[in-house]
């Protein structure tokens, strides 16, 4: 399934329209894009989708070139139009396809893909045997609580934002139709699975349940 038929929308309205399903937005791509080091050469984007988060990590480190992953190959286009002469598309699962050796693996918005626990330890340890000595993986992405009030309180707070730009029944429809499909790992489970791949997590961002995560090698 493409990304804009998984969302309910047009791919040229991605861009704008991210904005209003996702509470803090701009603030979590631009803290978790602060951390890339300037002198980083290769950045692996997994699920690249538009090209936002790429587009502020090779602002930060002017000479590197992004190799972008995803499947979707009409996202990957707009991508490249985002990243001119800087972007290497691979299409295909980022489960599956090869990385390079890198200084920076990237991902927002795309781990919440991966159905189960297991693939995601196995995807992690992938990750620590391409990074690079000083290298890191950085992921933006929901990562709600443990604890069964604090993750129902997340996820009001989620549908008070989707309410200011959708009724409150097209709010709920939305989250339901997401939940089908997307797997949101608590963050204490979350940061457990990138310990077992080789990784020492650190939350750098943290707001209802969502999260920025910073991983170097263990």
């Amino acid at each position: 399934m493409s990304v804009a038929s998984h969302l309910g929308i047009r791919l040229d309205e991605y861009d704008a329209r991210i904005r209003t399903f996702i509470p803090d937005y701009e603030t979590m791509l631009d803290a978790a894009a602060a951390v890339v080091p300037p002198d980083a050469r290769t950045i692996v984007d997994l699920g690249i989708g538009t090209g936002a988060f790429a587009a502020r990590c090779v602002r930060r480190a002017t000479r590197a070139r992004v190799v972008g992953i995803d499947a979707d190959r009409a996202i990957l286009s707009v991508a490249a139009q985002r990243l001119p002469g800087r972007l290497t598309p691979v299409s295909g699962s980022f489960l599956r396809a090869p990385l390079p050796k890198c200084d920076i693996v990237a991902t927002s918005f795309a781990l919440h893909h991966v159905r189960t626990r297991p693939a995601k330890a196995a995807l992690y340890r992938r990750i620590r045997a391409r990074l690079r000595a000083r290298g890191r993986l950085i992921i933006v992405d929901c990562a709600p609580a443990l604890d069964h009030a604090l993750r129902s309180a997340q996820r009001e707070a989620w549908l008070a934002h989707l309410r200011r730009a959708y009724s409150p029944a097209k709010a709920r429809g939305l989250l339901a139709a997401w939940s089908r499909e997307d797997t949101y790992v608590p963050l204490e489970i979350e940061l457990n699975l990138l310990r077992r791949g080789g990784l020492r997590p650190d939350v750098l961002w943290r707001r209802g349940a969502f999260a920025v995560i910073v991983s170097a090698p263990a």
